[in-house]
């Protein structure tokens, strides 16, 4: 497809031409020459967020979760990074494809818990990362040994033990 001229009886075709930007230049160079770290593409600089895998099939726990924690765990650490999953399958999935500093599993999620998971990811995943299960009650501390997880919370929540805990475990895995 050709474009015409703006200018009557010129005669001639115009090919689509490249924006410009402010200086004349293509918008690129304009703002950093394709420079990742000026375009956004990717930081400036600083340390690696925390990943947190989230895994529950109850939006509302994941929710009570993600508010627990916050933006940031401690002063000293970068900000979390969420992943919210709600199926064993992308469960596994995620975790298989790596990138995760701390797991969080719900043990009462259906129809595969978190504490079954959780023994999954330990035995099938080289390096796991470190597992908070979240129990159904503090007399099914048992079960979360059981699985393997590196730290049990039961519910109902307490918003101070689950940071407490993630942080030990994000802690852990940053060295």
């Amino acid at each position: 497809m050709t474009m015409t001229s703006a200018h009557p009886h010129s005669g001639t075709d115009l090919a689509p031409s490249t924006p410009t930007g402010p200086t004349g230049g293509t918008p690129e160079e304009d703002h950093g020459g394709g420079d990742p770290r000026l375009t956004g593409e990717a930081p400036i600089s600083g340390p690696k967020p925390i990943a947190v895998l989230l895994y529950s099939d109850n939006v509302d726990v994941r929710t009570k979760v993600r508010m627990a924690i916050g933006k940031r765990l401690a002063a000293d650490l970068p900000p979390v990074v969420w992943t919210e999953v709600a199926t064993p399958p992308a469960v596994v999935s995620a975790v298989d494809a790596g990138g995760f500093d701390v797991l969080v599993l719900d043990g009462e999620a259906a129809p595969a818990g978190g504490m079954g998971l959780c023994r999954q990811l330990k035995e099938e995943i080289f390096e796991c990362p470190p597992v908070l299960v979240l129990t159904g009650r503090p007399q099914d501390a048992w079960l979360a040994t059981w699985s393997r997880a590196d730290a049990a919370v039961p519910h109902p929540l307490d918003p101070r033990a689950l940071a407490e805990a993630v942080t030990v475990l994000a802690r852990r895995r940053r060295g």
